[in-house]
């Protein structure tokens, strides 16, 4: 059940999962780029989980028609202004984006600090015409290693005052948190702040390692808090915020199904855990999806659904003002 004395905000989407049908099918044929379908319903399977896939790196693979159509600047601004335009059609508050500005610029080649000020300019527009608060995190994608890394936080710190957090996503089995200390060692000391993947498919020692080394005060998944009663205590001590994505957990089979997600025990044990889309496009999913069908079917009462609601006020990237006047219901 969504409070609506409280505003509803979605701390955990990627960008680049969470382009529509329709814009992928149009930019194809707008820059004759071979699409495996030409009609929406034909295009479905091809972008959207339809049944559970056999892991992360499984439900990444969806994205290749997401990413497959970004063939200029023009492309990346569109989508990330059609992201915002969707949230306000869900009837978010506040949404944060985090977007891989190498991951969208790969398959085309373009430049990433171009991906980066386009997606900018796209949140920006669309924030005034919908007016909604929207902010962007960063992402540096592991799956390409801690060199390519470095060259994506340059192009994300090219517009550094336009972001507010830095995050870590892609394949956390085969490139861990060790390799990118310095990274977002860097990113802190111009004062970004820092969420990461982390404990979505390894064990709680990656968690640990995202807050303790790379500065992480939100973790993205967090699933294997679980086997560590001392990391939960100090996730709840600490306030350490977990972005929580049921219906993607259950897609990429890091859990069997929603009752068996942790997220109804965090909140019990008083961890500041949310409720989030994480890649919708793919997912076929919004955010009210999430509070009205995944949530219960998660074992959540409608006042631990609150509370998660609450909490990614508590959590989100925002100072204190901004958070008050979301409250107030003033987009900042």
């Amino acid at each position: 059940m969504i409070d609506s004395a409280f505003p509803l905000i979605d701390l955990h989407r990627h960008m680049d999962g969470s382009v529509r049908l329709e814009t992928i099918l149009d930019l194809g044929r707008q820059h004759n780029i071979p699409l495996p379908a030409s009609d929406l319903e034909s295009l479905h399977p091809h972008v959207q989980v339809t049944d559970p896939q056999a892991g992360v790196m499984a439900f990444i693979a969806k994205f290749k028609w997401m990413i497959g159509v970004l063939a200029d600047a023009d492309a990346c601004r569109r989508i990330a202004y059609e992201n915002v335009e969707d949230a306000k059609k869900e009837g978010i508050d506040h949404i944060e984006l985090r977007f891989s500005p190498w991951f969208m610029a790969e398959p085309h080649g373009l430049n990433p600090s171009a991906v980066v000020e386009a997606v900018v300019e796209g949140v920006d527009a669309g924030r005034r015409d919908f007016d909604i608060s929207a902010t962007l995190i960063g992402t540096i994608s592991r799956t390409y290693g801690p060199e390519t890394a470095w060259k994506e936080l340059e192009a994300l710190l090219s517009c550094a005052e336009h972001l507010v957090a830095v995050d870590l996503a892609g394949d956390e089995a085969n490139w861990p948190g060790e390799l990118f200390v310095e990274h977002f060692l860097r990113a802190r000391d111009i004062g970004l702040r820092v969420t990461a993947h982390a404990g979505e498919i390894t064990g709680s020692e990656s968690i640990w390692q995202a807050i303790r080394d790379l500065g992480a005060t939100r973790i993205g998944h967090a699933l294997s808090a679980t086997e560590d009663r001392a990391l939960l205590d100090f996730m709840r001590d600490n306030q350490i915020g977990i972005e929580s994505n049921l219906t993607s957990n259950v897609q990429t089979s890091c859990v069997p199904d929603y009752a068996s997600h942790p997220l109804r025990g965090f909140i019990e044990d008083g961890l500041l855990a949310t409720i989030n889309s994480d890649d919708p496009g793919i997912s076929d999913i919004d955010l009210p999806h999430e509070y009205r069908i995944a949530a219960p079917a998660a074992g959540l009462t409608d006042n631990q659904i609150r509370q998660a609601q609450r909490n990614a006020l508590d959590v989100a990237f925002l100072s204190p003002e901004e958070k008050q006047a979301l409250q107030q219901g003033v987009a900042p």
